[in-house]
């Protein structure tokens, strides 16, 4: 953004966990753009790149792992970090997501300081490892 805040695209197709992660991530400083699908997303992050993507793994329209694939074949979104959020705690979906390239896995329930902690390295390209369940 052009007044120096950093922009989180939140993909989350639960409202109510989509508007909790947006007012936890507002109130510590950041500008978040949420959106329910897949496709969504995908228009969002072209319209305008965004310094990170928070992308649940479960959406209605489409993998999750179809939207990184999207975003990091797409020249205008493939520098954007994506960290996956699931509920699925499974070596092969983990792999999957790396695969794809996501910078991190963060299986829910979420520590919401940690991931908030996170953040700052996620954007600045730090390897993250897995996420929460290192």
């Amino acid at each position: 953004m052009s007044d120096g805040t950093r922009d989180i695209l939140l993909v989350e197709d639960s409202d109510p966990i989509r508007t909790a992660f947006t007012i936890l991530l507002e109130d510590a400083g950041y500008h978040v753009r949420g959106a329910g699908t897949g496709g969504e997303a995908l228009r969002l992050a072209t319209e305008r790149l965004p310094d990170l993507v928070i992308l649940d793994m479960g959406l209605p329209d489409m993998t999750g792992i179809q939207v990184v694939q999207r975003l990091k074949a797409d020249p205008v979104t493939a520098s954007a970090p994506v960290v996956a959020l699931t509920g699925r705690d499974e070596d092969r979906d983990r792999r999957a997501c790396f695969a794809a390239g996501c910078a991190a896995y963060w299986v829910k329930p979420v520590d919401t300081h940690r991931l908030v902690e996170a953040i700052p390295g996620f954007m600045a390209g730090e390897p993250q490892g897995i996420g929460n369940r290192e």
